[in-house]
């Protein structure tokens, strides 16, 4: 069944391709101008260029005229930049870098705003102003996508972020104390009660030493669950707790839904438990952590588990609070069944009731029942693993394998019953239908079609594609390889996005557009239905603090700017609006502390106001209403011109100001 709001957007779209049909047939004598200047009609142009049918088809899909608005965004992670990026579609425009764990002098993050917020994920004092962001999470409700919050990971420190989408801005970095590294987050559960966070390479739990000879008993595996307080817009750490895993590289996870909810699903590789050491004869990494047929889906049941840990049946550790391993195996919260060789994805179908995982070295999808599962768990007699986790029988448990191509990764789903399929080595996407009852059982488990993609694709993103009820229309191909789809800039080649129209039937899978992607590797991404997303225009009143989401207490209103003195800390209090600060002078001395707030007054959409002083690294972004307040030690005498750094008004090289500082 197709959702109404799908419903008339695929009107929508098909009723434009018409329109560029009727335009081809009746209207095809007007002349236009060609980009070489000369008169020619549209036919010609493409005929000159080459373009197909297909291709004008495409572009017709993807073209959003001046002043149209996306009907879809796309949250992508930013990998080693640090941030985030928000791209439209299908027009596939940037729209936003979101300052996540990395300074950005444009939005002043770093630079005299948002330090409070970056200290959050500093790691044992030591000031970490770098990331590797892998997987954003939607806020969702009931298990859709409700537009309210987006969370991220950071792979290389093990920290996750809450970001506000009223504002697009980070609010709140967490460290983990226990964990260096978390592929395996961010994931949400239903309504956002939680965030999962899983680890990724074994170490000892606290990140305290303990020999590699030791890794049998001393390295760990890790799952975290951080409590959301929605009202407060906070990760409540007091409320958060984690559960220790056998040293397993536990990879990605998902969140039960539906008939799954409150079970949590994380796959691993290195069940060998291998330690590398090349460099002393022993099997490399790559060899060692893929020598075993099988690896171990982990089945968490999160809802017991919550029920422990407010039971106080913990450890602490570094100030978390841990379930030991001992203690989930004794109170049922921890399965495994075996899956693919080395996994690197682990999906739950739009009704929940089918887990679905890829292994990189095996042709198939292995479809899990959440209901065969649930049997084989009350059926009891499990074998264990070393550790004594119970494993559920595989037989037992599996519904059907699909076999799709080498390299199987991620999967998402529609709609309408199929499910897509990145295939890395393939270099192509699998459309294949579940064929089972609510989706598609006349097709049955079956491979529909394939589309390659250029090149190397990992995560794949439909349009909310991973929750409840998929909209269907457009999937984008994260690629990591870009090879010869680009003009050369050199041997740093850009990632790939394309853009491939999934809305119709079979095999009619099409590629609409190459979007080069040069902020870093992004990772994964998710796509959700732009009329969910309501950010505001402007801040709501002035004086706003965008930290606390309130008018803040010491924003500056016009007719009270100025500078007082106490002793060595001066205090400025400055508004700005087009084309004027005030006040325009501030004099101090050498060795005064100087904290200095300033209130953008403006109410119009978009006039925005920067600030920048030379030296002292201030660089700020002052949007409509919103107030700052920033502190520096005035360590050099002289002159420091600040100015606006955003282009406000005609006369906007005019707003500006002085800053003396006389030597002590």
């Amino acid at each position: 069944m197709i959702p109404q709001r799908l419903t008339s957007k695929l009107l929508l779209i098909g009723a434009v391709f018409v329109v560029a049909v009727v335009l081809a047939v009746v209207i095809a004598p007007r002349a236009i101008s060609s980009a070489q200047g000369s008169e020619t009609n549209w036919q010609t142009i493409a005929e000159q260029r080459g373009l197909t049918e297909e291709d004008l088809r495409a572009a017709v899909m993807t073209y959003t005229p001046s002043g149209a608005l996306d009907p879809y965004v796309m949250f992508a992670s930013g990998g080693h930049s640090g941030q985030m990026f928000v791209i439209g579609m299908p027009s596939m425009r940037l729209l936003r870098t979101i300052a996540v764990f990395t300074p950005e002098p444009w939005q002043g993050y770093g630079y005299g705003a948002g330090e409070e917020v970056l200290a959050g994920g500093d790691i044992n004092g030591r000031e970490v102003r770098w990331a590797d962001t892998h997987h954003p999470a939607l806020s969702e409700t009931n298990g859709d996508y409700d537009g309210q919050w987006v969370f991220i990971n950071d792979k290389a420190n093990g920290r996750i972020a809450v970001i506000d989408l009223r504002d697009f801005e980070t609010k709140q970095i967490v460290n983990n104390p226990l964990y260096l590294n978390d592929h395996g987050g961010t994931f949400v559960t239903p309504n956002t009660d939680y965030i999962i966070e899983g680890g990724q390479y074994a170490q000892p739990l606290g990140t305290d030493f303990a020999p590699l000879t030791d890794y049998e008993g001393s390295y760990r595996g890790m799952i975290t669950f951080w409590k959301f307080d929605r009202e407060a817009g906070r990760i409540d750490m007091s409320q958060s707790f984690a559960m220790e895993l056998p040293p397993y590289w536990q990879d990605l996870c998902d969140a039960g839904k539906l008939v799954s909810d409150g079970w949590v699903f994380c796959n691993s590789i290195n069940t060998e438990l291998a330690t590398g050491g090349i460099e002393a004869g022993n099997p490399p990494f790559e060899a060692g952590v893929s020598r075993n047929t099988t690896d171990f889906l982990h089945i968490i049941n999160l809802n017991a588990a919550i029920e422990v840990y407010k039971a106080g049946n913990t450890v602490e550790i570094e100030g978390m609070q841990v379930i030991p391993l001992a203690t989930a195996v004794e109170n049922n919260l921890l399965y495994f069944t075996p899956e693919p060789r080395s996994p690197h994805g682990v999906d739950i179908a739009p009704g929940g009731d089918f887990i679905v995982v890829s292994g990189k070295l095996d042709p198939h999808v292995t479809v899990y029942s959440f209901q065969k599962i649930m049997d084989t768990i009350a059926a009891g007699g499990f074998e264990t693993d070393q550790y004594g986790v119970p494993i559920l029988n595989y037989e037992s448990v599996l519904e059907a394998q699909v076999e799709l191509g080498l390299g199987p990764l991620h999967t998402q789903f529609g709609p309408d019953g199929y499910a897509y399929t990145s295939l890395f080595l393939d270099s192509a996407v699998a459309r294949w239908s579940l064929g089972a009852e609510g989706y598609r059982p006349q097709d049955g488990w079956s491979l529909i079609s394939k589309i390659p993609v250029q090149y190397n694709v990992g995560h794949i993103a439909a349009a909310e594609g991973d929750t409840v009820s998929p909209d269907g229309n457009f999937l984008v191909s994260l690629n990591k390889w870009s090879v010869d789809r680009f003009l050369s800039t050199g041997p740093l080649l850009p990632q790939n996005f394309q853009l491939i129209d999934i809305g119709q039937e079979g095999d009619n899978l099409q590629v609409l557009y190459d979007m080069p992607f040069t902020g870093g590797e992004p990772h994964y991404a998710q796509i959700i239905s732009a009329d969910k997303l309501s950010a505001w225009d402007v801040y709501p009143e002035v004086g706003w603090n965008p930290l606390t989401q309130s008018v803040d207490p010491n924003a500056v209103t016009q007719g009270t700017e100025g500078v007082t003195r106490d002793g060595s800390n001066v205090t400025v209090r400055m508004t700005s609006v087009r084309s004027h600060f005030t006040p325009e002078h501030v004099e101090i001395q050498a060795g005064d502390h100087v904290t200095w707030t300033i209130t953008n007054v403006e109410r119009a959409r978009d006039a925005t106001h920067g600030f920048a002083i030379p030296f002292y690294g201030i660089s700020l972004s002052i949007e409509p209403g919103e107030s700052i307040t920033f502190e520096f030690d005035a360590t050099e005498p002289g002159v420091f011109s600040w100015y606006c750094t955003e282009f406000c008004s005609a006369l906007h090289l005019e707003m500006m100001g002085y800053l003396t500082i006389q030597p002590e």
